[in-house]
């Protein structure tokens, strides 16, 4: 279900997709193009775990595609570093050998020559079988011997990064972390003149880089730590990197994918994968309802696995041998789709996406595929963009929008298309609701009846349901019984789940007994705060002074309700009844919204929030900030009084309980049905 991404860090080698015969570790000299920097002295008060005399990490571009040299000298200064000597590379072969230039331990003015007398171990480990994925991956590992607190290890190696997808073409990162420890660091971007690369460095980078003919070096001495803006959004934490890439656009790159995925979808004339189409054809009349059954059989006949060798982590496996295997990762289904909806006369495109990262701020950033961890399929049926996923369960039908609210993609096309913006609106539909109901209708001192049903959509929808999915009813309720009985539950009675392909969530309800904790108050009266009914106060919008404050502050979208009913004891009387003041308020671009109403014996809350601004402004944040001493923060307290006389007024709409409504529905009322002023 992914790109796998190829990020240089300032503190690691990272192989980079290949397949080779030769897959022993060679001893070579330091290449021309790398330099070592001139180790900086120890100072006296050295503290912490370690001081870094050196570190460079070196990319050097060519026609052939990248090389990654990293070599340092450190001084150990606490037992906690000894895991320095823990060395470990790792590769995948098809572009060569790693190159190990030196390994030494300098002590009181001895240098130790660790290969001597050590040598890495070759192993074979696919250490992401657990998620299925198959990388080919080499990895070699040496324990350095003797290493004490007090030594200076020294290790050096490089690393050719070519990927036979992209070629010559190249593009990454630098970055140094935003705590490093005290020392010396060079980053240095080099190539050769006819592969010179746009290089685009942050504004701290910018600061420090020195150009001397065909490279560019960034050099720190003992720099600080840089926490970026508290709060800002996610396109403000790109601090102290240096991008580059050989792309000219980001046309350029999805030019170079289409055929690709064009080959690969092509099917041979007497491919297996005609007789599925025409099947499909004969079965389903409409557009809609052919593609939905080729993405069902995508997603439930081909198991996912991913598989990076041989070259396969960024070419997708041709969609025959994808289906003669029934195995595959994201690129082998995409392709397998559009094979298939090519045959039912459906047009269709892969679209580059990303799983994993927010990529707020990517249309600044200078073009690479290493950006994208994913790939699917976005179709064209009767006049709308409809959006098919081999990878998630099968639940999971052609849909209007993606379940993953994706910022940016790529469309792969022919003449070669830029990056798409899908611009962001408040959710429609709450990604989860609770629905807690109390039957306390046999009094205060008796057991209740519980029942509680969640609804879940989107991701954490699809997960409950490949996890309940898989087990029987009655396996279900044991396990709850098991794990579930508590605080809320004496007993379970029920346990019933179920997906609903028309709402896309995955709807749980447990059905039991419980306590119900009334607080007794004196005098006969009783209280109860409802559960899911508070609201934690907003934390004030601040930063630290240093800090630019006039930068927005970010919201995590998300949308949640909690509707719960409490069905009175039948003893008591409508106006003995009392509950806490509703809300309706806007505070840092975040709804709050609670109301309560009673009716027909029954106590009804619902309780709803939501991102309604992804960004709030620093000024607005400001004002907020005065606000929030009056924010109404009071758990939802339902009271009965013996001697009360309630004087409440009607509400002007009657609040649903848990049973009036069908939750899964469309513009259910978990928020206020207007905007406040």
């Amino acid at each position: 279900m992914r790109f796998k991404t190829a990020i240089f860090l300032a503190s690691a080698l990272v192989g980079a997709s290949a397949h080779a015969a030769d897959n022993k570790i060679q001893n070579g000299p330091v290449p021309k193009w790398a330099v070592q920097s001139e180790p900086i002295p120890v100072p006296a008060d050295a503290s912490g775990a370690v001081f870094v005399r050196r570190q460079d990490t070196e990319i050097h571009i060519d026609d052939k595609g990248q090389s990654f040299y990293n070599g340092y000298r450190i001084k150990i200064l606490h037992p906690n570093a000894l895991q320095l000597g823990n060395l470990s590379l790792v590769w995948n072969p098809a572009a060569g050998s790693p190159v190990v230039h030196a390994i030494n331990i300098h002590r009181e003015g001895e240098v130790i020559d660790v290969l001597a007398k050590a040598r890495f171990e070759i192993l074979r480990r696919e250490d992401q079988l657990e998620m299925a994925m198959l990388d080919g991956n080499l990895t070699a590992v040496l324990r350095v011997p003797d290493l004490r607190v007090g030594d200076e290890i020294e290790f050096g190696a490089t690393i050719r990064t070519s990927d036979p997808t992209l070629g010559k073409n190249g593009a990454g990162l630098l970055f140094l972390a935003p705590e490093p420890s005290p020392g010396r660091y060079l980053l240095r971007l080099s190539w050769e003149e006819q592969s010179k690369p746009t290089v685009k460095p942050t504004s701290e980078m910018a600061a420090v880089a020195q150009q001397s003919g065909n490279a560019i070096n960034y050099r720190f001495d003992n720099p600080g730590s840089l926490a970026p803006p508290k709060d800002a959004p996610p396109r403000y934490k790109w601090q102290r990197i240096v991008e580059y890439s050989t792309f000219n656009d980001w046309q350029g790159i999805s030019r170079l994918f289409f055929p690709i995925y064009a080959d690969a979808s092509r099917l041979n004339p007497k491919s297996a994968l005609k007789q599925e189409a025409a099947r499909i054809a004969a079965t389903r009349t409409t557009p809609l309802d052919r593609a939905a059954a080729a993405l069902k059989l995508v997603q439930q006949d081909i198991r996912y696995i991913y598989v990076g060798l041989n070259g396969g982590n960024l070419t997708p496996t041709s969609a025959d041998e994808t289906w003669k295997r029934r195995y595959g990762d994201c690129k082998a289904k995409t392709v397998l789709l559009l094979a298939l909806l090519r045959e039912l006369g459906v047009e269709a495109e892969a679209v580059l996406v990303n799983n994993n990262i927010d990529l707020d701020g990517l249309g600044e950033r200078l073009p690479s595929p290493r950006m994208f961890d994913h790939v699917l399929v976005r179709a064209r049926i009767d006049g709308k963009a409809y959006w098919l996923d081999g990878t998630l369960p099968a639940v999971a039908p052609p849909m209007v929008e993606p379940v993953i609210p994706y910022q940016w993609l790529l469309p792969l096309t022919g003449p070669g298309s830029g990056l798409e913006q899908i611009s962001w609106t408040p959710a429609a539909r709450p990604d989860e609701i609770s629905l807690y109901e109390i039957d306390a209708r046999e009094g205060f001192d008796k057991p209740a009846k519980i029942t509680s049903t969640t609804i879940k959509r989107g991701i954490k929808g699809l997960q409950q349901e490949m996890q309940f999915s898989a087990v029987t009813p009655g396996q279900l309720l044991e396990a709850f019984r098991q794990n579930a009985i508590g605080d809320t539950f004496q007993t379970i009675e029920d346990v019933k789940w179920h997906f609903s392909m028309a709402a896309q969530a995955s709807i749980l309800t447990v059905v039991g007994t419980g306590a119900v904790d009334w607080d007794d108050d004196g005098d006969g009266t009783k209280s109860l705060a409802l559960p899911g009914g508070g609201f934690s106060p907003p934390e004030k919008r601040i930063r630290a002074s240093q800090q630019d404050q006039a930068l927005p502050f970010y919201n995590e979208p998300h949308f949640d309700c909690n509707v719960t009913t409490v069905r009175l004891p039948l003893t008591t009387q409508a106006q003995q009844w009392t509950y806490k003041d509703e809300i309706d308020n806007h505070m840092f671009g975040r709804a709050y919204y609670r109301v309560f109403d009673l009716y027909d014996g029954s106590l009804r809350m619902i309780r709803g929030s939501r991102i309604e601004q992804k960004e709030v402004d620093a000024a607005k944040a400001q004002r907020d900030n005065g606000r929030i001493a009056d924010f109404d923060n009071s758990m939802a307290w339902i009271t009965f009084d013996p001697d009360g006389k309630s004087t409440r007024t009607q509400a002007s709409k009657r609040v649903p309980a848990t049973f009036d409504l069908d939750w899964t529905a469309d513009n259910v009322p978990c928020i206020a049905p207007r905007t406040p002023k």
